[in-house]
């Protein structure tokens, strides 16, 4: 795992500490920032084979960054906290219900990527038959990939952009595939994930046990986001039958689309105020 750690100038005593980590398929040069990390087998970081996701694996990622700042001598472990964006919302969520080290969480504009691989976008996949020709379509390529001695790119962001492309796929176009995105190593920007990169995330659900988090978590979400259900559904059963509600809250941003909060979508859509407030209260 290839991390920054940033460190404010004339800090004193133990610090508390966050790990941040998305969007799906990004690398952290293009969003996360300077205290990120890129998931095994992408970006800097090592792993064999490459492009490969795993929800076991991610979720350990997450975990292995909280094992690092544990035993960091800068940081207080009893104050670590960690963002997810896009994909890594999810995880991060993930990571919540499991490493009870964790005292705040934030997932911003945030996937289900074991619901979105299972279901389609939009839910739009969700019967058994769509699934099975879905299964049935990543063996035949599993078998042609040990054959040929390599996996096949899925492919990034589509690229010329159709004119009849969805608009969630022209707010991909236009933060992966121009300037405002654009990143060498980055999947997305690229040639993608590999055909059967995710394939594992069809049966394995990510947020089973959100109920049962008992520490602080906050999801952020533009209200115009293709993936807003995503965060309004993860919500709903975070607080559904738990003893554990007050403090989870759904944020929504007014008009924000996905990618305005991978950026700031050049009207400021990042509530870092919000952010800070949150950090402030759940790691003091």
């Amino acid at each position: 795992m290839s991390s920054d750690m940033y460190v404010p100038k004339n800090a004193e005593g133990k610090l508390p500490a966050i790990a941040v980590s998305g969007p799906f398929g990004a690398v952290k040069e293009q969003c996360s920032g300077s205290i990120a990390f890129d998931p095994s087998f992408t970006g800097e970081s090592g792993g064999q084979p490459r492009y490969m996701a795993s929800p076991d694996i991610n979720t350990e990622d997450f975990m292995a960054a909280v094992d690092f700042l544990s035993v960091n001598e800068l940081v207080d472990p009893e104050r670590i906290g960690i963002i997810g964006i896009c994909g890594w919302g999810g995880m991060a969520i993930n990571t919540a219900a499991l490493d009870t080290r964790i005292k705040a969480t934030a997932a911003s504009t945030m996937y289900d990527m074991t619901r979105v691989n299972a279901k389609g976008y939009f839910d739009s996949e969700d019967s058994e038959e769509k699934r099975y020709e879905k299964k049935a379509a990543l063996c035949a390529q599993r078998i042609a990939d040990y054959k040929a001695g390599e996996y096949k790119p899925g492919g990034g962001v589509v690229d010329p952009l159709p004119e009849d492309a969805p608009f969630f796929v022209k707010d991909y176009y236009d933060y992966y595939k121009t300037d405002r995105g654009y990143h060498k190593r980055s999947l997305n920007s690229n040639g993608g994930w590999n055909v059967i990169g995710c394939e594992s995330f069809m049966n394995q659900p990510i947020l089973q046990y959100s109920n049962e988090i008992r520490s602080a978590v906050l999801l952020i979400h533009g209200e115009k986001a293709h993936s807003c259900y995503f965060s309004r559904d993860a919500y709903a059963d975070m607080i559904k039958d738990s003893k554990y509600t007050g403090n989870k809250e759904l944020y929504i941003i007014p008009d924000a689309v996905h990618t305005d909060l991978y950026d700031g979508g050049g009207k400021d859509a990042i509530p870092f105020d919000k952010l800070e407030v949150f950090f402030k209260e759940y790691l003091k």
